[in-house]
């Protein structure tokens, strides 16, 4: 399973990691995925989404609310 959020598109961000004496080492930034129940249509669906994904979906409920 990729690491990657089905609401966002985000996905793994590359770069380099500097040590105290500047030495760059590649490495990568993966997208914080969990495991949410959501309420889709009546159903509950179990989706592994980011958390600022998830973050904003209860912002946008709240506020329709």
């Amino acid at each position: 399973m990729s690491r990657y959020c089905p609401i966002t598109g985000k996905g793994p961000m590359t770069g380099n990691a500097r040590s105290h004496s500047e030495r760059a080492t590649r490495r990568k930034w993966n997208v914080n995925l969990q495991k949410y129940k959501i309420n889709i249509n009546g159903q509950t669906v179990e989706v592994r989404m980011s958390a600022r994904a998830f973050r904003t979906l209860n912002k946008t409920v709240k506020a329709g609310k």
